[in-house]
């Protein structure tokens, strides 16, 4: 009996561990998967241009930092500050998104009042509606109050995100009791002072991972910026990358395009990074009833 028992253990065992190996080997087949494009992005930037068209090519060349020299000194955009003008949009951007929906979620979820349900259904109705639809009106009115050339048609409508504000609202209802909010009214505690002392660093998982979305957003979006920014010394990254691809034959150069792609991943790659643990975590409590 005893003996069959162990047998048994041994089988379990090794069934979790060949289930584990199984499991592993798929994590690893779609970690390369998801880093092969990264991987050619950098083979490429690597490549001279009459080497480009040659074909495929697995192993990096040895033209990256020429193609550095060619798209950081390019005279016809100015790589540097269009990656300032990326980052001053995207970061303003991203902090009223956050900070915005935040409050609006906090103020349907902390309040009970007439047409509160009204409210929120009305905001997931517009929250299916795509820009694309009311993007002529909004660029007929940044025209007609003359907000071209500036980055206030881009910044300002951040302020009312529906799908961060619905994220927001499900990890409050999740993770945000509402005895928190009665215990600092009874000690006399402002709604302000309440929502931004006493909330937002409770809601930190949830505001880095609604940040960095929002900045990675705003970082990629050309579609906008494109119809409102004409001043070479405003526009961003979307922009000067499509001015490079569109350059006439003599002037193309695709290793040089493929470095500016290169450089332009570059930040929102490092702000992934640095904001990792605080998405996973985000995700996680998000998704999950408390």
């Amino acid at each position: 009996m005893k003996h069959a028992n162990t047998s048994e253990s041994h089988k379990a065992r090794a069934m979790l561990l060949a289930t584990r190996a199984v499991v592993y080997a798929v994590l690893v087949f779609l970690s390369v998967l998801c880093l092969f494009s990264f991987y050619l992005l950098i083979v490429n930037a690597s490549r001279s241009n009459a080497d480009l068209q040659g074909g495929f090519r697995f192993l990096p060349q040895g033209n990256f930092l020429v193609n550095l020299k060619n798209a950081w000194n390019d005279a016809s955009i100015n790589i540097p500050r269009g990656m300032l003008n990326s980052f001053i949009v995207a970061s303003c951007t991203a902090l009223l998104t956050t900070y915005f929906s935040a409050l609006t979620a906090y103020g349907l979820h902390a309040y009970e009042f007439k047409l509160k349900r009204a409210a929120f259904t009305f905001i997931l109705a517009v929250m299916v509606i795509p820009k694309q639809v009311s993007a002529a009106g909004f660029v007929q009115l940044c025209y007609k109050f003359h907000l071209t050339n500036s980055y206030l048609p881009l910044v300002l409508p951040g302020v009312a995100a529906p799908i961060v504000f619905f994220y927001m609202k499900q990890y409050m209802e999740s993770t945000l009791p509402m005895e928190i909010i009665d215990a600092a009214r009874v000690d006399g505690s402002g709604e302000f002072y309440t929502f931004n002392r006493i909330i937002l660093p409770m809601l930190k998982p949830a505001l880095a991972v609604q940040m960095i979305f929002s900045f990675v957003e705003s970082w990629n979006n050309y579609f906008l910026p494109a119809l409102l920014l004409d001043k070479a010394e405003l526009k961003t990254v979307p922009i000067m990358i499509a001015q490079l691809r569109a350059a006439d034959y003599s002037k193309f150069d695709l290793g040089k395009v493929y470095m500016f792609i290169l450089l332009a991943i570059l930040p929102v790659l490092a702000v992934y990074i640095f904001l990792s643990k605080s998405i996973i975590k985000g995700v996680t409590a998000g998704s999950v009833k408390g």
